[in-house]
């Protein structure tokens, strides 16, 4: 079971955790450069910002605009947005129904290490799903957890299992992963598919990877599943992967301290 963080540390640290709720990307992005730069002045703890973003449409620098297939016109036709940001990675959508997550942390303070903090972020969602019975894993050379319809079938007849297997599609992606690190202080993150409308993830080549569909935890189930079902278990996981004590806080709460740190920023010592 991969604990990382946990072992390596004897002082368990605190990380504040605070819900957007539903959000456009800009005004996320825009605190989460804030969090940053005073993460990066030690003038703010480590902290996770979790969110529903509205409809948009990402690209990391690593991205290419082919892997947009319609026009940005046709875009706002459809009421979704267009950014290009910082994160790693190529293209991909957020939007209602999918809880994104954006981990501000000082690796330096934990570990040095980006392969296992990507790693780790993979293995809390990895944990979620399998609370609701489902195994999701890995894909050596891609980043983000997936989930073979192969899982749906063991319980049927081996006839009919064997009958599923030869006709098995290939592994939809559940979440995706892009980050960024600036003096080993984290942003952006990870976003995980509850009750996403895929459609969506039909107007890019998602992640830049031809071929494969994205999927989610409500078609998984077969049933509605509410973000309310989901976050707790993000927020367990993620503390038990990284070591962490949660420490709720509104997002009111949180740009008092902004607030607080900025000034210890600006004034001089």
């Amino acid at each position: 079971m991969l604990r990382p963080y946990k072992e390596s540390r004897a002082v368990v640290k605190r990380c504040l955790i605070v819900d957007l709720g539903l959000v456009g990307y800009a005004d996320a992005y825009a605190l989460q450069k804030r969090v940053v730069a005073a993460r990066k002045a030690e003038a703010i703890g480590d902290v996770l910002l979790l969110c529903e973003h509205l409809p948009v449409i990402t690209q990391g620098r690593n991205g290419k605009r082919e892997h947009l297939l319609v026009s940005e016109n046709l875009l706002r036709q459809r009421g979704v947005e267009f950014y290009e940001t910082s994160r790693g990675g190529d293209v991909t959508y957020h939007g209602p129904g999918q809880v994104v997550g954006y981990p501000i942390l000082q690796l330096g303070e934990i570990r040095k290490d980006v392969v296992c903090y990507v790693r780790s972020l993979e293995e809390v969602m990895i944990r979620v799903t399998a609370e609701f019975g489902i195994a999701a894993s890995r894909e050596a050379g891609k980043t983000g957890i997936w989930v073979t319809e192969s899982e749906k079938t063991f319980t049927q007849s081996p006839q009919r299992t064997q009958s599923s297997q030869r006709e098995e599609k290939a592994p939809e992606k559940l979440g995706a992963i892009g980050v960024h690190i600036s003096r080993w202080v984290t942003s952006h993150g990870f976003a995980y598919n509850v009750a996403t409308d895929l459609r969506n993830f039909d107007l890019i080549v998602p992640c830049g990877i031809a071929g494969r569909k994205a999927t989610s935890l409500e078609k998984l189930l077969g049933r509605a599943v509410d973000l309310a079902e989901v976050k707790p278990g993000i927020a367990e996981h993620f503390a038990d992967v990284f070591g962490f004590e949660m420490q709720g806080a509104s997002r009111g709460e949180l740009l008092e301290q902004l607030e607080i740190a900025e000034r210890q920023i600006t004034v001089p010592a």
